[in-house]
């Protein structure tokens, strides 16, 4: 579902222009695939889901043998997109010592004394590790642009205006282009839901008492701003997708396709990055043997 030409459709390249309303949100499959409706589709995603674990995992453990790399996955979307449902599945493969997932909410009187990128850079992932932004540093030209009082906290010496939003435009791509200079590759990814299937799944929640405890008021709130928003995610993936650290559009009405895509997306990936097992040094070689022939004889 998700090779290498296939997800290039899902990319957005540099300097281009955002506009959502152009992008698919209900993309379930090119080929045989579309052939497939309902719980046919379900179970072929379901069983790529399922390929791309297992290598995602082997990928992992050479990531963390390798000690070269860190991996930084950055998921933002509107409420109810998926974003946690696809961390529990997506992730669910990972071993959990190699992987942390930092959901980011609003700031603490801590955190607002300092410049908006400071607490992302804390929760940043070694060498070695894969960490997953659930909401990331791109909050600050989302929420805080579609609620602009929030800045008032933030004390800011500089004015007001678009130059704001340019200027943290240009702080993030030279944070990340800092990252990945030292070592951090960064998937980004907005999962696109319309706003016809964020309200089939609010109310859901409403109706289910099994998921009252995943709605909160503030979603039909923030839903009352989708156009706001609409714009602010424009002008973010049009102005920080780059070649060192892309953003990719998936394709997220559909729940299943949404993690494989990314799930594919994100084996690839480091797979790419042609890491290899260390080395032993002669010395532990030797250590290794010595090791070996204590154990035998005992």
């Amino acid at each position: 579902m998700a090779e290498k030409n296939q997800a290039g459709q899902f990319l957005v390249k540099p300097h281009t222009q955002v506009r959502l309303r152009d992008w698919n949100t209900t993309w379930a499959g090119d080929g045989p695939l579309r052939r497939l409706r309902g719980d046919e589709l379900k179970q072929e995603a379901n069983e790529i889901i399922h390929r791309n674990l297992e290598r995602l995992a082997d990928a992992q453990e050479l990531l963390w043998a390798s000690d070269r790399y860190a991996l930084l996955v950055v998921l933002q979307g509107m409420d109810a997109s998926g974003k946690d449902g696809l961390v529990k599945h997506v992730m669910s493969g990972l071993n959990p010592q190699g992987c942390h997932v930092t959901s980011f909410k609003r700031p603490s009187d801590e955190e607002i004394a300092h410049d908006f990128l400071w607490r992302y850079a804390k929760a940043l992932p070694p060498r070695g590790r894969i960490g997953i932004f659930n909401r990331s540093h791109y909050e600050d030209v989302l929420v805080v642009r579609v609620h602009p009082e929030w800045l008032d906290k933030q004390k800011l010496p500089a004015k007001r205006g678009r130059s704001l939003w340019e200027h943290r435009y240009d702080d993030i791509n030279c944070f990340e282009k800092h990252l990945v200079r030292t070592g951090t590759v960064i998937l980004k990814f907005f999962l696109h839901v319309s706003k016809k299937e964020q309200k089939r799944r609010l109310l859901e929640r409403l109706e289910d008492p099994d998921k009252h405890w995943k709605f909160s008021a503030s979603d039909l709130a923030e839903r009352a701003y989708w156009s706001d928003y609409v714009e602010a995610y424009n002008d973010a993936l049009s102005a920080t997708s780059t070649r060192h650290a892309p953003w990719f559009i998936i394709p997220a009405d559909h729940k299943w396709v949404a993690r494989a895509l990314v799930s594919g997306i994100l084996t690839r990936t480091i797979e790419g990055l042609d890491l290899k097992f260390p080395k032993l040094t002669p010395e532990q070689q030797t250590a290794l043997a010595k090791a070996k022939r204590l154990l035998e004889s005992t």
